[in-house]
């Protein structure tokens, strides 16, 4: 049985360290051993629904792709590429057939080690080039941490999870993963850790104390906003400047409509909808089985000149975009955007529960649905090739499956009791 615990542990931290390796292959390589270790007779009809929605995006776009001339390649890359938040759901799930309490505790130290190496990379970084450069840092340290964030929030509200920590152990847990976290320097991770904290103090279930807290959160950012904005950070600054300079042109950044991409500042400032724009463009010029359907798998969005792309070559054609719904609009059109977003709705739509620490992995989930709502706008949502939300959520509807068999046990020793 320790065997078997100490495997899933392992097989766990390497489907979520991997994620931060930036190598797709290695990480759908990863995750398929790692279903494959651990298959199980049955499974919850809430993780097939989750799937169901992927499933219909993915069989769409390969059904375009019969109508169309695409190569094998990149028939093949998009499976791979469709197919990931399948995966992720699956080996998340599977990997979660442990205690709640050790569930929690791997939940928990994986993030740790993330986050100890993180900043390792940032110490190391800083003596090598001897410069607090944030684009460096990032560079060399990684851009994003999702998986840290959520760990930050467990351990935010770790009495709502029945974690046994001592106080200066759970002290030390958050410092190291909130000093990690925050020297990510990401405004997605700030906007989620914002949605998250929201959604575990219960605001997104709604009543009149959540819309007054909701008014009142969003009246603060606005204000926050204001200041930045009125400070005027430079592009190219200094330290912190780069960053205040991202959160001055995050609301402009991916809803441009007019882009001039002879202007190399407006150009790469606004390259997310850049490319929204190329992609409607593009697939309307198809055809109306086009917009309806999409182009299939294996198609690429042309951007009409070569870019400096993240894997380090200048690239034309791509197969996705920063844009979660518009990359599925490009391979299966309106109707996988349809499914995505319904996805998106199901999740949020979590059943109200008595059991306190179910509710909360619900608020956990419900917060996750809010979150990819701009993620797939900006970051590609579960698609994105280092995403390991998939995972997480796959394991959250496993964990709460176990604490509710746990209260069961429970309750069935408890009447036995009275009996006896």
């Amino acid at each position: 049985m320790k065997n078997k615990e100490l495997l899933y542990q392992l097989l766990y931290f390497f489907c979520i360290g991997v994620t931060f390796l930036n190598n797709y292959e290695l990480v759908f390589a990863v995750w398929s051993v790692t279903i494959l270790l651990t298959l199980q007779k049955k499974y919850s009809i809430t993780l097939l629904k989750y799937i169901s929605f992927f499933v219909v995006i993915l069989s769409t776009a390969f059904i375009s792709s019969l109508f169309r001339d695409h190569k094998i390649y990149g028939i093949i890359r998009d499976i791979t590429y469709l197919a990931k938040p399948i995966m992720g759901l699956w080996a998340g799930y599977q990997l979660c057939k442990v205690s709640s309490e050790k569930a929690l505790k791997m939940f928990i130290y994986t993030g740790a080690i993330i986050s100890f190496i993180h900043i390792a990379i940032i110490c190391i970084t800083i003596i090598t080039y001897g410069t607090f450069n944030v684009n460096l840092i990032r560079q060399e340290a990684g851009y994003f941490s999702d998986y840290e964030i959520y760990v930050l929030i467990m351990l935010i509200f770790s009495d709502k999870f029945k974690i046994q920590f001592s106080k200066s152990r759970l002290r030390i847990l958050i410092l190291l993963v909130g000093v990690s976290s925050f020297l990510y320097l990401a405004r997605t991770n700030l906007i989620q850790f914002v949605v998250l904290f929201v959604a575990l103090k219960g605001y997104f279930v709604l009543t009149k104390k959540s819309i007054i807290v909701l008014v009142t959160i969003f009246i603060t950012v606005l204000i926050g906003y204001g200041a930045v904005y009125s400070s005027n950070p430079k592009r190219g600054g200094k330290g912190l400047e780069t960053f205040l300079y991202k959160i001055k042109i995050a609301p402009i950044e991916p809803f441009k409509t007019k882009i001039n991409k002879d202007d190399w500042k407006d150009f790469n400032d606004n390259y997310r909808s850049y490319e929204n724009i190329i992609a409607v463009k593009q697939v309307s010029n198809e055809g109306l089985s086009a917009v309806l359907f999409g182009e299939g798998l294996g198609a690429t969005l042309d951007l009409g000149r070569e870019v400096w792309s993240n894997d380090g070559e200048f690239v034309r054609y791509i197969p996705i975009v920063h844009n979660g719904y518009m990359t599925v609009f490009l391979k299966s059109g309106i109707f996988g955007v349809f499914f995505l977003i319904c996805f998106i709705i199901v999740l949020c739509k979590q059943k109200r529960v008595n059991d306190d620490e179910i509710k909360h992995i619900n608020y956990f989930l419900i917060g996750t649905g809010i979150f990819l709502i701009f993620s797939n706008w900006v970051f590609l949502g579960l698609y994105l090739k280092l995403d390991n939300k998939s995972v997480i959520i796959g394991f959250l509807i496993a964990l709460r499956q176990v604490i509710d068999k746990e209260n069961r046990i429970l309750y069935l020793n408890a009447k036995e009791n009275e009996k006896d």
